[in-house]
């Protein structure tokens, strides 16, 4: 008598699951769910490893480097993602930010480079002409990204990372 109670039951689950999906459009995502079955996520993250360290970086220049228009923290996240460097240190993102910062600060055509792309993504961002450092000339003073400036940044980040680790 319980095996037709559970045929029964089972017929009539299957039936209103009929209808249930009968109104609603059937998606590659759910055909993946289907396939692995239930549970294939339990305790795995929907975002890759990837994704997890470039938003940890971004997360962690916003709070800690001081930079009042975001254009250098914009910059250092944007050229770290998908670096080999982080692709090397998933699992410790800000050692990859440090050792990016490392190699900028060890070489004064990287940090004049990295200089230019911050002018010019200021000037994006502030709708206005961006301020470029010329060789021997003083620097503008509503210039917010120096040699100087932007190698103190650097620098900051290196000593906050350090304390962190």
């Amino acid at each position: 008598m319980s095996d037709d109670q559970d045929k029964q039951g089972s017929a009539a689950d299957a039936e209103l699951e009929r209808e249930i999906r009968q109104g609603r459009k059937f998606t590659a995502r759910e055909a993946m769910g289907r396939m692995l079955g239930p549970g294939a996520m339990k305790g795995g993250s929907a975002v890759s490893r990837v994704q997890q360290a470039e938003t940890e970086i971004g997360t962690w220049l916003r709070s800690k480097l001081t930079d009042s228009t975001g254009a250098l923290q914009a910059l250092l996240h944007r050229r770290l993602k998908e670096s080999p460097l982080l692709l090397n240190n998933l699992d410790q993102p800000l050692i990859a930010l440090a050792a990016y910062c490392q190699q900028i600060l060890a070489s004064d055509y990287n940090l004049k480079e990295l200089v230019r792309e911050a002018d010019a993504e200021w000037g994006r961002r502030m709708d206005e002409r961006p301020h470029f450092n010329r060789e021997g000339s003083p620097t503008h003073p509503d210039d917010p990204y120096t040699a100087d400036s932007v190698r103190r940044a650097l620098l900051e980040i290196l000593t906050k990372i350090s304390k962190a680790t």
